[in-house]
Order: structure tokens, then C-alpha cells, then sequence
């Protein structure tokens, strides 16, 4: 694709912030307070543990998502292509980073178009739902799922990010409006998701009751967006003002239980600084349906295609072990009942 200096940077810049700065919350995902139930005869057999399941008509072998993360630049592209080759060969879902640039700039479509190294695993497109209000709408989010072949999309939540940029889009004004017309009038599932501090139940509740399929707690306790702007900013005042954010946001464990504890009984993904198949099998006792993770596995994939694969190789044996001992023979087994909060 052809170079664009400006966009380039920006979007390289935001790629190494997070590879090699420390951006995480100063929160926990509050995971930690929270242990499995060891369970010392699971009466099942550990070579029928079955860790699949089914997601919008999809079977994936392990409840993984390769949350949304990057795309615009020719790196972006190169990132994209090893995830998105991991996905499908592990069967699990993949979501590409914000779309908006190659709405904008359609030679930029080409670095997010992964579908020809996942034709059969699950992918998400990907726009910011705050666009609705700055002349985005059907048409748009149209051009988002078809141009990479998605199975859904994803609008994402980021007013704190947004209000820190520099002449950042702040109108969120009646978003929720403009998102219940884009579940009405496209074709295929709205996932709504945060970008990494979280959504409480009366949002939750909110969105599920307009029809909008699925929704993305992307709580604290991971990558804070605050402090990668933070690094981004050459006024110190601004940075000032942004390192105020480092401790905000709600963890990831308390999004998931309040969701749940509301009666919400609707697709719940959890994501936000989940690093391995333990945090992800908590999350699923907890009520979760597909777990995210996203800075491990572009760090794992920026060193190699083969250190992602055993990172991911990783997690799901882990993920397969907890359910065995937990006593679970099927996710859909898992239960509260299986984990403790320990706090």
C-alpha cells in the first residue's frame, strides 16, 4: 500500500507504545480475587474435555477471541496476517483494529482484509461507534463487514480516549440511538465493546434490550488507553492530565459478575488483561461466553509466527486442564459454582 507519512506514524506509534512501554492499568482485572474450585475426582475423562464452542453459527475449538487491535499501515497489515493465520489454524475468532482509516482511505482496506488467512474461523470487523455522530452510519458500517468478509461487527466504546486526544471526537450525544438503526439495518450481528475500561449493566441492559448481539466488558486491567496517549503527547500539561486516567475504568472480573448478577443473560465477552487459560476460564465461570486477549498476542506475534502459535498453544491446554479439574466436560458446563471469591 502507499505511504502516508502522517497516518503511518501515527498508527506505527500507537504499535510501539505497546510493545515497548509499560501501558497497563494500575488496576488489577480483579481476577486475582477469584480461584477455581479444585475438584480432586472430576469423574470425567481428560480426553473428552470438550473445549469448543458454537458463536454465531461458527464452531470455534476454544472460546479465544484475538481481540481487536491494529490495521492501516503496512506493518498493521503484516501483524494482521499472523494473527489472523493463528486464528484460523487454532479455529478461534479473530477482530481486526478500527476500519475508519481505510473507510477514509480504501487502499488502507487492503491491511485489514484477513479473510484470505481465515476463511473459516470467525472475524469481526471493526468501527468506532462515536463515528455515528460524525456523518458515519448504514453505509459505513456496510463497508466495514463486507470489505473483509466479517461475520459481525464490532463498534467500540472510547469517550475517555477520545477526550484525551488532541481534537479528539467527544460528541457522544444520543449515540444509542444511531446504534439501535445500525443492529435494525444491517446484516449481520452488533457487537459492542469497550476499549479497555469497561461496561457496566445499565449499559448492558441498555444495549441489549436495542437488539445488539453481543457485548465486550473490555475492562481495566490490561493496556490503558490513557497511558498510550499519554506517550503519544509532546505537551507536557496533556500528559499531565492523562497520567491523572491511569488508575480509572472497572476491572474486568467486576464488569463480568455485575453484568451477570443483573439477570443479563445475553452474549458476554470478556476481555481486558486476560493473559492466559486460567484468567479465561475464571471469566467463563463467572459468565462469560468468549474471552479476549490482545497486547500478549501482538508482543507474541511481533517475534515470531511460531512464538504465537505456542502462546496460543499455551492457553488452550491450560484452558483444557482447568475445565478437567474444575470437573467441567463442556463449557457450557462451567458455572458459578465452580469458581470463589477469595477477596
Amino acid at each position: 500500500m502507499a505511504p502516508n507519512s502522517d497516518i503511518d506514524q501515527r498508527k506505527n506509534r500507537h504499535i510501539e507504545i505497546n510493545l515497548q512501554n509499560d501501558v497497563n492499568s494500575s488496576n488489577t482485572t480483579g481476577l486475582e480475587k477469584f480461584r477455581l474450585v479444585h475438584c480432586a475426582l472430576p469423574e470425567i475423562n481428560y480426553s473428552e474435555v470438550d473445549t469448543s464452542i458454537t458463536l454465531f453459527d461458527k464452531k470455534l475449538e476454544f472460546p479465544i477471541l484475538i481481540s481487536s487491535m491494529t490495521g492501516g499501515t503496512q506493518r498493521a497489515a503484516d501483524l494482521n496476517r499472523i494473527l489472523a493465520s493463528a486464528a484460523e489454524k487454532h479455529q478461534i475468532a479473530i477482530g481486526v483494529g478500527s476500519q475508519r482509516i481505510g473507510i477514509e482511505d480504501p487502499v488502507r482496506m487492503e491491511s485489514f482484509q484477513i479473510r484470505k488467512y481465515a476463511p473459516t474461523t470467525l472475524v469481526f470487523s471493526n468501527l468506532g461507534a462515536v463515528q455515528l455522530n460524525y456523518g458515519y452510519g448504514v453505509e459505513e458500517c456496510r463497508k466495514s463487514v463486507d470489505s473483509i468478509g466479517a461475520d459481525a461487527l464490532i463498534l467500540h466504546l472510547n469517550p475517555l480516549q477520545e477526550a484525551l486526544m488532541q481534537n479528539g471526537d467527544t460528541n457522544f450525544a444520543n449515540i444509542l440511538t444511531k446504534i439501535t438503526t445500525i443492529v435494525k439495518k444491517i446484516p449481520v450481528p452488533v457487537i459492542i465493546k469497550e476499549v479497555g475500561w469497561g461496561i457496566d449493566w445499565k449499559l448492558a441492559k441498555d444495549l441489549y434490550s436495542i437488539g445488539v448481539a453481543a457485548v465486550d466488558v473490555a475492562g481495566c486491567g490490561g493496556t490503558s488507553w490513557s497511558q498510550v496517549e499519554m506517550h503519544r503527547m509532546k505537551n507536557p500539561v496533556r500528559k499531565e492530565i492523562a497520567q491523572g486516567f491511569h488508575h480509572w475504568g472497572i476491572p474486568t472480573a467486576e464488569a463480568v459478575s455485575m453484568i451477570r448478577s443483573h439477570g443479563l443473560n445475553k452474549l458476554l465477552f470478556a476481555s481486558g488483561g486476560l493473559i492466559n487459560g486460567i484468567d479465561i476460564v475464571k471469566c467463563l465461570a463467572l459468565g462469560a461466553n468468549l474471552c479476549g486477549i490482545a497486547r500478549p498476542f501482538l508482543e507474541a506475534a511481533n517475534q515470531s509466527e511460531s512464538q504465537l502459535d505456542r502462546y496460543i498453544t499455551v492457553i488452550e491446554e491450560q484452558i483444557k486442564i482447568s475445565m478437567f479439574a474444575i470437573g467441567a466436560k463442556d463449557v457450557s458446563t462451567i458455572n458459578h459454582e465452580m469458581i470463589r471469591n477469595i477477596s
